[in-house]
């Protein structure tokens, strides 16, 4: 086989057909309020898409120290993948109904370990728009697998101890009244890291969850302290390490990058009682 040719972080529906390689589907649904995303997959889910337990495969156990959603050991991902039938040579295409911002857990972390992966831009409702009735509750046949086990590479990652200082520009992809610390429904301190910018997460998107143009994204980061020349001290956090991809991946997606994820997030900083929190506006 030769060299894989890469893809890009985000992918249309109308490019599906046109990305190099096998293409896997992957239902990313998933909850904070504790809906079940598997019972959303059952019920009616893209076709030939395999559902994927964020719970279960993107997450280790939590801890206080690493927050709610940690990573899983390289053998549990592993092991993940290949009963879902996931090649390394693989593309993943991961969606969910909330714009890509639970998928990009996901996808962040095959491209982080060197495989090929992307949002599918505008998840679930793009598709349907495109292709109406095509919801099934059939599942895919899985085959063997080759996935193999990598390890999680330490210049991606940033512990808590790095999210502060002038070496580094943190950026918070949670909605603006968490940042701010007008309330926060999950973790024990309202607030955010000292010095941390705010860029939402879902504010990447559209009405219609798509992803800004291009132009725009690039607008709304430098508005927030976040330029291509700051770009690669960026470490990105939110409650616990799974919306922060998006805010990963559309930097990559807007010709910047690359930074790094706080993983613990807020669930683990703001346990810490003697780590300072700020609250209201972003500097």
């Amino acid at each position: 086989m030769g060299e894989l040719v890469d893809v890009p972080p985000f992918a249309r529906v109308e490019e599906l057909n046109d990305l190099p390689g096998r293409v896997v589907l992957a239902d990313v649904r998933w909850y904070l309020d504790g809906r079940f995303g598997r019972a959303a997959y059952a019920g009616g889910h893209l076709p030939g898409a395999v559902f994927v337990d964020l719970d279960r495969w993107l997450t280790g156990p939590a801890t206080a120290a690493g927050g709610r959603n940690p990573l899983p050991s390289p053998e549990v991902f592993t092991e993940g993948m290949r009963a879902l039938g996931i090649n390394d040579s693989d593309i993943v295409v991961a969606y969910d109904d909330q714009g890509g911002v639970i998928a990009a857990r996901l996808v962040w972390m095959l491209r982080s370990t060197g495989r090929r992966a992307a949002i599918l831009d505008g998840g679930l409702a793009a598709y349907t728009e495109a292709h109406p009735d095509s919801l099934t509750v059939d599942e895919p046949t899985l085959a063997d697998a080759d996935f193999s086990v990598r390890p999680w590479p330490a210049n991606v990652l940033a512990a808590a101890d790095e999210v502060t200082g002038p070496d580094v520009l943190t950026v918070d992809a949670r909605n603006r009244d968490r940042f701010e610390g007008e309330q926060d429904p999950v973790d024990p301190r309202p607030g955010h890291v000292p010095g941390a910018v705010n860029v939402p997460c879902r504010e990447n998107l559209d009405s219609q969850q798509r992803l800004l143009p291009v132009q725009q994204l690039r607008d709304n980061f430098a508005a927030a302290g976040v330029d291509k020349g700051s770009s690669p001290k960026v470490v990105s956090y939110c409650g616990s390490g799974v919306t922060a991809c998006h805010n990963l991946l559309t930097l990559e997606h807007a010709g910047w990058g690359p930074g790094r994820l706080f993983v613990g997030g807020w669930s683990a900083y703001s346990r810490d009682e003697s780590r300072p929190v700020e609250t209201g506006l972003a500097r």
